[in-house]
């Protein structure tokens, strides 16, 4: 076996990647300029947190009914509604089925655009635009669903066998019938699977887009962080891990016993 065959060829530039490491983490933690011994002095602080989030305000639970009603609806709706604008976009952004390079590129530049901005942040800029409310969570879920679920289809459009495609094209079908008919059956299950993994995000998402002001749970999230109630935040908190938790299973029986 040759040296360079070996890990001990390597050892010198794995050492120079490590060294690399600790002087950025070293010079990261100086610009932050955290004094850590603040974490060991607010010891008192940390117990009537936890105190008080260890004991949920169990009798908050009726008004929480209303956001969370909120919340589950703007995850159904801009789920929805983004879903159903990718599937023909997707179709678009795949030079195989649009046959239009230049129109595809624009297409997934537009995407790239969309998948950099965070999803508190869309939440921010629609709020700006519209104002306070349930309709500006539904558009952020609908723009981030829109981005992500795009993406996904025309990666998976791509890894088809263009042969397929070719000959469809080949005894003269139009685009429009090679992507129903040819394309379209051989991603749908993926289609309808990336959908429900674009709800199970969302539900999370929509959970906490209200504390920018975009409705739902997270309003009542803020208001109560903000009046220090912590034991309405924990009953808050477990709201929404109980409805996580339902949503993964819902999503899972989906796609196991019906997809």
């Amino acid at each position: 076996m040759r040296l360079k065959d070996t890990i001990h060829d390597r050892l010198g530039l794995q050492l120079l990647n490590f060294v690399g490491l600790l002087i950025i983490l070293y010079y990261s933690q100086r610009n932050l300029a955290a004094d850590w011994r603040e974490v060991l002095d607010n010891r008192q602080q940390f117990q009537l947190f936890l105190s008080s989030f260890m004991n949920p305000d169990w009798a908050y639970f009726p008004k929480l009914i209303d956001p969370v009603i909120d919340t589950l609806a703007m995850a159904v709706v801009g789920t929805f509604l983004g879903s159903i604008l990718a599937i023909p976009i997707a179709f678009l952004a795949t030079p195989m089925v649009s046959q239009m390079l230049a129109l595809s590129v624009i297409i997934r530049s537009i995407f790239a655009v969309i998948r950099t901005i965070p999803n508190l942040l869309l939440a921010a800029l629609f709020v700006a635009i519209i104002g306070i409310g349930p309709a500006t969570g539904v558009f952020t879920i609908t723009v981030f669903t829109f981005g992500m679920v795009s993406q996904l289809i025309y990666g998976s459009i791509e890894t088809l066998d263009a042969r397929t495609l070719e000959a469809d094209q080949a005894v003269g079908a139009s685009r429009m019938q090679i992507a129903c008919n040819s394309v379209w059956p051989q991603v749908e299950h993926d289609i309808y699977s990336y959908c429900l993994y674009a709800f199970e995000v969302n539900i999370r998402a929509s959970a906490i887009l209200g504390y920018v002001g975009a409705g739902g749970l997270g309003v009542v999230l803020q208001t109560n962080l903000g009046f220090f109630k912590y034991d309405r935040v924990s009953l808050i908190i477990l709201v929404v891990l109980l409805i996580v938790l339902l949503t993964d299973g819902l999503s899972y029986y989906l796609r196991k016993e019906v997809l």
